[in-house]
């Protein structure tokens, strides 16, 4: 596919045609450094628990090298790139730990989780959630200097465990915050296969280790076990879920999306995290995701509620894209789509802090 998009010159802005094709090697080819940007994203290369099939941690290479093909004039947020959008370096030494952590991993999670009184499967059980909480560390580190820079801080994972570092410096800051999740799971699970910090258990952990969270409003949800639909009846509000199938059914009875993105979008808070699995979609938009679910939302939803989220008077204080993962080689879909939903994420956030 022959490269059609712009080359950025930050030394020059006159010169810059953001319709060329870019030669650059940023996110989206642009040219502008972190310090710069007014919205920074976080490559967090890790996937150790992923349990179906692994690939995630090589997402943010593969939405990288994608998102030089997305045209940058968008027809929702206009020109995104000029607020100033960057992506810190990959960092080796995490994709490095996860190979580490998945290869400790795979023996529990072929067993279908840890035996119990298993020696060997606890010792690997204590190296991966080592591994995740050294995770947490590197990207709340990073999103405290983005942060203190007055820069938006997004997370490009990785598996769905990725944000939680960032999710937990926000919630200091933004304490009643609230958070909505495009999924296809609730990743309400207090552990799973034996991983405190697994990719199913995100906002298990977030709702029960992050006070400053308020509410989760989750969307797409369509893959549920018994006892996260328990603990979301539980939480006396804290925890609202959209099931894909009833917002289908609600649809089917005259309901348009509209009315029912403005629904969602009431239950949360002023202040807004997203969290976006990419599996949120319908499967033909993510392939290759580590687990991926007939049904879900399909892109030109999604972006209409994100539209609507950022003209609701709502503050999108961060965000995440989670669990894109490559096909076969030359196969780059699931970049491309990823890429192209992390542009929409970057527009709904800047448009709702009035950077754009």
């Amino acid at each position: 596919m022959p490269s059609k998009k712009h080359a950025t010159k930050p030394t020059a802005p006159a010169t810059f045609d953001p319709d060329a094709a870019a030669t650059g090697d940023g996110l989206y080819g642009l040219g502008t450094r972190p310090e710069d940007a007014k919205l920074v994203v976080i490559p967090v290369p890790f996937d150790a628990t992923t349990s179906y099939r692994p690939g995630t941690a090589r997402g943010p290479r593969h939405v990288l090298e994608a998102s030089t093909q997305v045209d940058l004039q968008d027809i929702q947020f206009g020109a995104i790139w000029e607020a100033g959008i960057a992506m810190l370096p990959i960092p080796a030494d995490i994709a490095a730990l996860s190979k580490r952590a998945r290869a400790a991993a795979e023996p529990v999670i072929k067993a279908g989780g840890a035996v119990p009184g298993n020696r060997t499967h606890a010792r690997a059980v204590a190296v991966v959630d080592a591994a995740s909480e050294r995770v947490h560390g590197y990207v709340a580190r990073e999103a405290e200097r983005i942060l203190a820079r007055g820069a938006i801080p997004a997370v490009l994972g990785g598996d769905h465990a990725s944000p939680f570092g960032l999710i937990a410096e926000l919630s200091l800051r933004h304490p009643g915050m609230g958070i909505l999740q495009i999924d296809a799971h609730a990743d309400l699970r207090d552990s799973f296969e034996g991983f405190a910090w697994s990719h199913a258990s995100i906002f298990h952990n977030v709702m029960t280790r992050l006070p400053g969270v308020k509410r989760l409003v989750q969307v797409g949800i369509r893959d549920v076990g018994s006892r996260e639909v328990k603990f979301a009846e539980g939480s006396k509000g804290r925890v609202r879920t959209f099931y894909d199938q009833r917002l289908r059914d609600r649809q089917f009875g005259g309901a348009t999306w509209t009315a029912l993105c403005r629904e969602i979008i009431k239950a949360l808070p002023r202040d807004v995290y997203v969290s976006f699995d990419i599996d949120g979609l319908t499967a033909e938009h993510c392939p290759h995701t580590g687990t991926p679910v007939p049904g879900g939302l399909t892109f030109p939803e999604v972006c209409h509620l994100l539209e609507l989220l950022s003209a609701s008077g709502r503050r999108v204080i961060g965000f995440d894209l989670c669990e894109v993962a490559p096909g076969a080689p030359g196969d780059e879909w699931n970049g491309c789509v990823g890429a192209r939903v992390l542009y929409k994420l970057a527009g709904c956030a800047l448009r709702s802090r009035g950077a754009i």
